[in-house]
């Protein structure tokens, strides 16, 4: 239901946002302007996402200096903005109110009266994707804020009515504690972000809580494939919606499961073993599958139409960076996937292997030091599918190099499990070796949530001008 936001106040006039461009500042920003706030933002680089910010007229400032706060009257910043950013320090220093990042995202949910917020480590930018598009078709008209660039709504944000908010909650750092949802999806529980949590209970306690955020009225829709969810759902309040592959007694499932040579799923929708309609997807992959229930039972119990549900699963071809298709030279296939957990890496090359490549070249960016450390033999384990592995240098993303962990290590736990596996460090050596080796009808998979997809565009663009020259 629809709470007081401290959006409400008529004292907040001018919002600056400290790291506007990243994905979901960004998207924010355009909510607060179509709210009708003065937005302005700083960040330490020009990007696509900040030009595209200022021709929607939002003033954009490169790099941070406190006269930058200008006359705002309320700062958002993120979680990676250090204590002693001049902006942040001016901001407080003059009693400006701030905010972080997620909490503005829980203020924005306050003001619609059906939030609904996808959770889980793995999946929420798929399925949060896909419930928009069911929603869309259903014409719900939902205001959208999504991880990634969906290219049905030109990006990562659409505004739309007044009633449904759709947006992803991440654990990290317990964010989605923050938040305020009507219906939330919980798609699975495993360990990560272990720089934070201590250990899997942590995290566990840390879903149970927000799933406790649900009015009594609410849904939460809840993957009971996965044990560490099923174990929280005793102690739920709200109303419980359950979905899964393997689970004979969850209330939605699917049956008559094929796949095409692009390794694309079609399925029959079951609920409570009712027959309900049949489903060809567009993206490939058993978890697509998984993702998909989980989304027709949320878009269900918000009152999407049966065809509203099919067409709008139908229609998504996608996400950048899920299995995008970066581009095809020589017969060479280019696409590039955010998984930077174990599982996701083993759910991403399963769905590649229903490709029927004679050979499948994975480079693997790991990201953080914290998780490629303490989930190493997993990582070793993750990579079965791929015929060919080069791990490129650690992404440090908001971590320094303590020397514990390097990423020849990986590569060679990788070897020890019997695989082909290099370390490269630098990306113009990968290029260089897969200009090499790499040939016609190959699947060359770039992984990681770092930069590693410029690897992808560096091959991509040195094969279009050897044709050439």
């Amino acid at each position: 239901m629809e709470q007081s936001s401290i959006l409400d106040s008529k004292k907040f006039k001018h919002v600056h946002f400290i790291g506007i461009g990243g994905i979901s500042m960004s998207g924010l920003a355009e909510i607060l302007l179509k709210l009708g706030f003065n937005v302005s933002g700083s960040d330490m680089r020009s990007s696509n996402i900040t030009s595209k910010l200022e021709n929607k007229g939002i003033k954009i400032y490169t790099g941070h200096s406190e006269e930058n706060i200008g006359d705002a009257d309320l700062v958002v910043y993120t979680a990676a903005v250090k204590s002693d950013n001049p902006e942040l320090m001016k901001a407080r220093d003059l009693g400006i109110p701030t905010l972080e990042r997620a909490t503005l995202l829980g203020e924005i949910m306050k003001k619609y009266p059906f939030s609904i917020a996808v959770s889980g480590t793995h999946g929420k930018t798929t399925t949060t994707s896909m419930i928009s598009l069911i929603m869309l078709k259903s014409a719900l008209d939902p205001t959208i804020h999504i991880g990634g660039e969906l290219d049905a709504i030109g990006g990562n944000t659409r505004i739309g009515g007044n009633d449904y908010f759709v947006a992803e909650a991440c654990e990290y750092v317990e964010s989605f504690l923050k938040f305020h949802p009507y219906l939330a999806v919980v798609l699975n529980i495993e360990a990560d972000h272990l720089d934070y949590f201590k250990d899997i209970e942590h995290i566990k306690n840390s879903f149970l809580k927000f799933i406790h955020l649900i009015p009594e009225n609410g849904y939460v829709v809840a993957c009971v494939d996965d044990e560490n969810i099923s174990s929280l759902l005793k102690s739920v309040h709200c109303n419980i919606i359950t979905y899964g592959l393997n689970s004979k007694d969850a209330t939605w499932r699917a049956e008559d499961i094929s796949f095409n040579e692009n390794g694309c799923a079609s399925f029959t929708v079951l609920k409570n073993n009712e027959k309900i309609t049949h489903i060809e997807l567009n993206v490939p992959g058993v978890h697509n599958i998984s993702n998909s229930l989980a989304a027709i039972a949320a878009c269900h119990a918000l009152g999407c139409s049966i065809e509203g549900i099919k067409k709008g699963l139908e229609s998504y071809i996608g996400i950048h960076r899920r299995f995008e298709l970066k581009g095809i030279e020589d017969n060479i296939k280019v696409v590039d996937d955010y998984a930077h957990h174990p599982s996701e890496i083993k759910a991403t090359l399963k769905a590649a292997r229903g490709g029927n490549y004679p050979r499948i070249w994975t480079v693997f960016q790991p990201h953080t030091y914290t998780r490629t450390k303490l989930l190493l033999d997993e990582f070793s384990e993750a990579f079965k599918d791929a015929d060919k592995v080069i791990i490129a240098d650690i992404y440090s993303a908001r971590e320094k190099d303590t020397g514990e962990i390097h990423s020849s290590t990986l590569a060679e736990k990788i070897r020890a499990n019997g695989q082909d596996a290099i370390y490269l460090p630098d990306f113009e050596g990968i290029v260089e070796y897969l200009k090499e080796n790499a040939s016609s009808g190959d699947l060359i998979l770039t992984m990681g949530a770092g930069d590693i997809y410029r690897v992808g565009e560096m091959f991509l663009k040195d094969k279009q001008i050897a044709a050439v020259s």
